[in-house]
């Protein structure tokens, strides 16, 4: 048998602040269990289990893996809005004039991600 991807485990800070974050921008689930200052804390959504851990180093280089959200309900762009509204930050735009590209984001802890579009976007309609 071969292994299976449990969870993605980001280091961070405050993991309990930044899995509150993702799990408003993956509508998501924070365990139960889960509280303030705790050393670590998940999140579970419809596609992705993801454990968010305390390091005590801050991040300080571009990272070598990133997550790429696809929306489902929405547009590229309105998505890319609705994350800024809940805390990231725009690190670099890829939009181009004929409605191809992404849009590269930070989150509220400098973890670069990616917007890309939704499927309706890529289908045409």
């Amino acid at each position: 048998m071969t292994s299976l991807i449990r969870h993605i485990t980001i280091d961070s800070a405050d993991p309990y602040a930044l899995a509150r974050f993702w799990a408003q921008a993956l509508n998501g689930t924070l365990a139960d269990d889960d509280l303030p200052g705790d050393p670590e804390a998940s999140v579970t959504s419809a596609t992705a289990t993801l454990l968010f851990v305390r390091v005590d180093d801050r991040k300080s280089v571009k990272n070598r893996v990133h997550l790429d959200l696809q929306p489902q309900d929405r547009s590229r762009d309105e998505e890319v809005e609705r994350l800024l509204s809940l805390g990231a930050t725009l690190h670099g735009d890829h939009r181009k004039p004929d409605g191809t590209g992404w849009v590269t984001l930070y989150d509220p802890e400098g973890n670069e991600f990616c917007v890309e579009r939704s499927a309706a976007e890529r289908a045409g309609h």
